[in-house]
């Protein structure tokens, strides 16, 4: 196998694994366990269901690492195209990244709280309750932020794709709307947090660009002829 189509194969593969996750760690469990604006509620779901919360931290973990993985594989992938942006990309993505695992430790710190008085015995349970919860929700909060460099790392990796030669430019335009999508639902949810979920729902049919990408690279991988010369605003 020709090695730029393995390292695509790769990254695909990669990438397919965190495609799976993420519903279950942004959707399902956020759905099952967290009551908005209920911490005596949302305290009883995450000790009643403990071994899928600790799932959800494990999960987001490696997820992380994987999506790394995927990144890196990206890197490996297109930086004969561009090595400037694609070591942007992997820069964005590195940047990102603490505020992902401090997410997690706040999942780390709300069960402490829930489960473990200790030195927090001077809390009664009510106000241990409303402690976890604030750490639970500075994790779903955080997403905003983290949404701000999940749209932007797509730019650089949009344009190396569209001009790449081995991938469809169209999956390249797509990418860099995809970004500009995740860059309006940050930016709607800092701004104007009302109008989030109507934004959000608009923008859906956008989001898949990724996906697209992923599932070129499994199936695909690179084509077989030589890259074009780019041309266009992107060259």
């Amino acid at each position: 196998m020709h090695p730029l189509k393995r390292t695509a194969r790769i990254a695909g593969f990669l990438y397919l694994l965190v495609v799976l996750a993420g519903p279950f760690i942004l959707m399902y469990v956020p759905s099952k366990l967290y009551v908005p604006g209920d911490a005596t509620a949302t305290a009883h779901n995450i000790l009643a269901h403990e071994s899928l919360y600790r799932a959800h931290i494990v999960i987001s973990i490696v997820t992380e690492l994987l999506f790394f993985g995927a990144v890196l594989a990206l890197y490996q992938l297109l930086k004969g195209v561009n090595r400037n942006l694609a070591v942007l990309m992997v820069l964005l993505i590195l940047i990102d990244m603490p505020l992902a695992f401090m997410g997690v430790a706040n999942q780390v710190a709300a069960l402490t709280f829930l489960k473990d008085p200790g030195f927090l015995g001077v809390f009664d349970q009510a106000q241990r309750n409303a402690l976890a919860t604030m750490l639970v929700n500075f994790d779903q909060e955080g997403l905003l932020v983290s949404e701000v460099f999940w749209g932007l790392w797509l730019f650089p990796l949009g344009i190396l794709v569209y001009r790449s030669g081995f991938i469809p430019r169209l999956i390249g335009v797509w990418l860099v709307i995809n970004g500009l999508a995740y860059l309006v639902i940050s930016l709607t949810g800092l701004l104007s947090p009302e109008h989030l979920n109507a934004v959000f729902s608009a923008a859906k049919p956008i989001l898949f660009g990724e996906v697209a990408l992923m599932l070129w690279l499994l199936i695909v991988g690179v084509r077989q002829s030589s890259p074009s010369s780019p041309t266009g605003p992107w060259s």
